[in-house]
């Protein structure tokens, strides 16, 4: 009979998403200027997620965040889209180790011309299991290029994990393409 697997830190799994909120907010909020979203949509606040990313206390948190998340799903890959789900498949497939070993890829906007030539990079095999991951999703645009990309290979998305999700219409696109989506925090969280 295996081993039973330890029940998870409640308590501290509050106080790291809590910390990583402060990290957020402190980081990689900007506001009072004029930005333009991948969206093509205009906004006076900018989320720039990889201030927090790239912060070593950030990014621990969030791999312990975002692993615990999708420690119990029976996934084969986890993947993003090239550049905001770059470090984040990193973390994520790091932090796996050794509990639940995750290999990751991500594709690329466009395909590079030279080398391989290919949009995605990485690990995933045909009709794999899949989770997608975004460092700030708005309309979830940039996740659906990763979608439609691992359909192609027949994957099966099991859901889109969003960091921030910004609450412009990405939960309502997931939903009418039939894929589940969660946000570790909304826009309404850092304000």
């Amino acid at each position: 009979m295996a081993a039973a697997r330890p029940a998870p830190d409640r308590y501290g799994l509050a106080l790291k998403k809590d910390r990583l909120l402060a990290i957020i907010r402190r980081e990689s909020v900007l506001r009072d200027r004029d930005f333009m979203l991948t969206s093509g949509r205009p906004s006076n606040f900018f989320i720039d997620l990889k201030k927090t990313m790239f912060d070593p206390e950030g990014a621990s948190l969030l791999a312990d965040l975002l692993f615990h998340r999708i420690r119990d799903d029976d996934v084969d890959y986890i993947g993003g889209m090239e550049a905001g789900g770059i470090p984040i498949v990193a973390i994520v497939s790091m932090r796996s180790w050794p509990e639940k070993p995750l290999r990751g890829f991500f594709v690329r906007k466009a395909a590079k011309g030279h080398g391989t030539d290919q949009r995605i990079d990485g690990f995933i095999e045909r009709g794999s299991k899949v989770i997608l991951f975004e460092d700030v999703t708005t309309t979830g645009g940039s996740a659906m290029q990763v979608v439609h990309q691992a359909r192609q290979l027949e994957c099966a998305i099991l859901k889109v994990i969003s960091v921030v999700d910004r609450l412009e219409g990405a939960q309502e696109n997931f939903r009418t393409a039939g894929i589940k989506f969660e946000a570790l925090f909304t826009w309404r969280d850092l304000s």
